[in-house]
């Protein structure tokens, strides 16, 4: 099938669901979406797909899907008054009736050893209305309780939604849930009752995701630095329990670029990131 030149990198994967997820993926098409700069995640919200990333500000582009993604014509973007304030968008969290999400992580250092981790809690409907954070940012706040970096996800963890974060880097890695209302209150999340649970991880995660009827959490990561996709699936209740990944599968992929995000359409059928801009998008089949 012909490939198609691409500024950023979409990859599709259908997934089975026999034994949990299915054997074998292979790569079916390429296709090519503009104007996104770095892909950092994707998002399924309310039936549209969101794709986020740091062009010369950071944003965000909503798609719906034929045969391939296809860009409705909205733009987002992460500005106050023109200045861009979620320069590096990393993981949205959201869900109907509780408070909505955004990380913002920026590494100030080579080493990874300086990070700037920050929550924005906004108004989502307002968002997507006026199409900046004029008028819909709500809190804002210092993810202290980090390691490197931040990246939310709404999970479900004995009947409680929490939000889900996750570190970036070689080691010292930990999964941490957070109590939504406490945090959209909060300055810090080192603040008392804000952290209330966390694990121990492997390295490299760009970002998380939820599936909820199967109680399973994804970390979107990359098996080195920067290179080679990953998508590990763990058991969220064993895992909170033991106090470190308790792992389902892992399903690798040869790609030499970085992979940044990934999320599930339904069942059958999910959407995933590249930070490439060129050659990094894939429809991925399951025999």
């Amino acid at each position: 099938m012909k490939n198609t030149a691409i500024s950023i990198g979409i990859l599709v994967l259908a997934l089975g669901w026999r034994l949990g997820f299915a054997q074998e993926m292979s790569i079916a098409k390429l296709q090519t979406l503009s104007e996104t700069g770095a892909a950092q995640g994707v998002s399924f919200i309310d039936g549209a797909i969101y794709v986020y990333g740091d062009r010369e500000i950071g944003m965000m582009r909503r798609y719906s899907l034929t045969d391939s993604l296809q860009y409705s014509g909205e733009e987002y973007r992460f500005t106050i008054e023109g200045e861009d304030v979620i320069n590096h968008p990393t993981g949205i969290a959201r869900r109907a009736g509780l408070p909505t999400f955004i990380g913002n992580s920026v590494r100030l250092n080579p080493e990874g050893t300086r990070w700037k981790a920050v929550i924005y809690s906004l108004d989502w409907e307002g968002f997507l209305e006026k199409k900046t954070l004029d008028g819909n940012l709500l809190a804002t706040i210092d993810d202290d309780a980090c390691i490197q970096g931040t990246r939310p996800e709404y999970v479900q963890y004995q009947g409680q939604w929490l939000v889900a974060t996750s570190d970036y880097g070689p080691s010292r890695n930990e999964v941490r849930l957070y109590d939504p209302s406490k945090l959209a209150k909060s300055k810090k999340t080192s603040e008392e009752g804000v952290l209330v649970g966390k694990f121990s991880c492997s390295p490299w995660v760009q970002n998380l995701h939820w599936i909820s009827e199967k109680g399973i959490l994804v970390l979107v990561q990359n098996q080195i630095e920067g290179r080679l996709w990953r998508l590990t699936l763990l058991d969220m209740d064993a895992s909170v329990k033991a106090g470190k990944e308790v792992v389902i599968r892992q399903i690798d992929f040869d790609r030499k670029d970085e992979l940044e995000g990934f999320c599930l359409l339904d069942s059958a059928l999910g959407v995933a990131v590249s930070s490439s801009r060129t050659q990094n998008a894939a429809l991925i089949s399951i025999p």
